[in-house]
């Protein structure tokens, strides 16, 4: 699968199931700044936080804003009730690797939540700061939930200026990013067995 960061807790992911080229973008809103898509192509459409907002998505894609369970394409998809009626944190499984997204989450996990992303292969987890997690209860959350890769999201950006650096968050976790990439290509061949990495992705 093929992993791009456009900002804020936007992702796509890009996968082939069954022999069909599937793309999947989380969180396609509309900065208040900097540039970003005007609109995208998807087969699925997954909101954190309701699809109020979101740029223009074509395709006739599935879309998701609620809490549930579902297979799509081949891609399982657990909704997970948030901690307000509109949030929604994001479990996926595909190519035989677990992914979570935690969206602009900044409140600590309730065990239920907890329970839907412990030992997740890939999470993405926002580690700027208000509304976000800052990077120290980023890396509590972390400790708890205990994954392979950690993409960090949601910090200083062109689409957030008034985010933390994301440095703040390396510093904090004490793990060294590899070279930052626009996209992080990864088979479930590809995941460390030990020790945790943490992938900081240029913005698309």
């Amino acid at each position: 699968m093929h992993i791009s960061w456009f900002g804020g807790t936007a992702l796509k992911i890009q996968t082939k199931t069954s022999g069909e080229d599937v793309s999947l973008f989380i969180d396609p809103y509309k900065p208040k700044d900097g540039g970003f898509l005007k609109s995208t192509a998807a087969s699925i459409v997954l909101y954190t936080h309701g699809s109020k907002g979101s740029i223009p998505v074509s395709g006739k894609p599935f879309t998701l804003e609620t809490a549930g369970e579902c297979e799509v394409k081949n891609v399982l998809i657990h909704a997970v009730q948030g901690h307000t009626a509109k949030q929604c944190l994001f479990r996926l499984d595909l190519e035989g690797v677990s992914f979570g997204h935690l969206g602009l989450c900044g409140t600590p996990l309730n065990p239920e939540q907890l329970e839907a992303f412990v030992g997740v292969d890939i999470l993405c987890i926002p580690v700027g700061g208000d509304p976000g997690f800052t990077a120290e209860k980023a890396s509590a959350c972390i400790q708890k939930i205990e994954p392979r890769v950690v993409i960090p999201m949601a910090h200083l950006s062109e689409n957030d200026p008034n985010a933390t650096p994301v440095e703040s968050f390396i510093k904090e976790v004490g793990v060294l990013p590899q070279e930052a990439e626009k996209k992080l290509s990864i088979k479930k061949k590809d995941l460390p067995q030990e020790d945790m990495r943490v992938v900081v992705l240029k913005k698309e």
